[in-house]
């Protein structure tokens, strides 16, 4: 006797958002990405189809970063020294995006300028054709300083600007909409914290076809079980049609995963933790297999090893026939 599968059906639809634009759009990128678009929750296309594969994008620096694990300078190599070359590496693992995260201070251990930022930001872009975001250090007043400066070198590029935070969104939103960018709305795992991101950032006038969502999420072992059940609030809450929560998610397993003590050290933990590279790399993927679960449309990651396996995760989960 068969089997009827039941199915859910949603009023609401996840806004369709385009990162990066083409020579035809007015941009220098070889393809554009879009995200989002879902009418229903992830990966069961006996309900309906997922309209866009989810993106993984490999995060890199502007400078040598210092207080990354060793296991990831291992990975990248002499190609981490410049954000140019270290995107194109990123490109040849398998990124679809590029994140730019701009550190605080200069090599030379001065305060990071706007003629910095931006020369880092056009030397990433004349050396990979990828769509890119570019994240300030987390600083409020240093995030508007470099990015409103990056915002207007790279006007039409469709640039995801981030972190659009409830202490220092409006400048970001503002530079976003005179240059044709996009942005990046980081609350901290609360369902309602993110709305109300959403709806300041809208108020302004801001289309929210140009907004991505980072509700924040921990790492395996590390409140990701808190991040995953407000990834999947937000989700449920745009598919039942509220439309201030109908915007594609952003996450950051990379971040998460390499900041946790497993991944970062390797002297003195227990023998039964094995081998560090094998416990580090697999840190980032099973944070980020979890969260590609949870209704994540951006993946960014940080090790190639983690790129390859969750691209072939993501490969084999939109194989699934209807």
């Amino acid at each position: 006797m068969p089997v009827e599968i039941p199915k859910d059906t949603w009023p609401g639809v996840i806004r369709k958002v385009t990162l990066g634009a083409t020579a035809a759009d007015g941009g220098t990128r070889k393809n554009s990405i879009t995200v989002g678009g879902e009418k229903a929750l992830p990966f069961l296309p006996f309900e309906t189809p997922t309209p866009h594969r989810p993106v993984i994008a490999v995060e890199i620096k502007d400078i040598t970063p210092d207080d990354w694990s060793p296991m990831l300078m291992k990975a990248w190599g002499d190609a981490a020294n410049n954000p140019g070359t270290w995107a194109k590496a990123a490109e040849a693992a398998g990124a679809d995006l590029i994140v730019l995260a701009l550190s605080a201070n200069g090599a030379d251990g001065k305060p990071n300028t706007p003629a910095a930022a931006v020369a880092a930001v056009k030397t990433v872009l004349s050396s990979s054709g990828l769509p890119l975001a570019v994240f300030g250090p987390g600083q409020a007043e240093l995030d508007n300083t470099l990015l409103v400066a990056v915002a207007e070198a790279s006007k039409g590029e469709r640039l995801l600007l981030g972190i659009c935070e409830d202490k220092n969104y409006r400048t970001i939103v503002a530079t976003a909409m005179a240059n044709g960018h996009l942005v990046s709305a980081r609350t901290p795992m609360d369902v309602n914290l993110a709305k109300q991101l959403n709806i300041l950032i809208h108020d302004m006038g801001f289309p929210l076809d140009r907004v991505i969502m980072d509700p924040t999420t921990g790492a395996l072992g590390y409140g990701i079980e808190y991040g995953y059940s407000a990834m999947e609030r937000l989700r449920l809450a745009g598919l039942q049609g509220d439309s201030m929560t109908q915007l594609p998610m952003l996450i950051t397993p990379g971040f998460e995963a390499w900041k946790t003590k497993e991944s970062k050290v390797g002297e003195d933990v227990p023998a039964s933790w094995g081998d560090w590279e094998h416990r580090a790399i697999n840190w980032e993927i099973l944070t980020a297999a979890t969260l590609l679960q949870s209704c994540a449309d951006i993946l960014v990651l940080r090790h190639p090893e983690s790129v390859r396996q969750i691209r072939a995760a993501v490969d084999e989960l939109m194989s699934n026939p209807a």
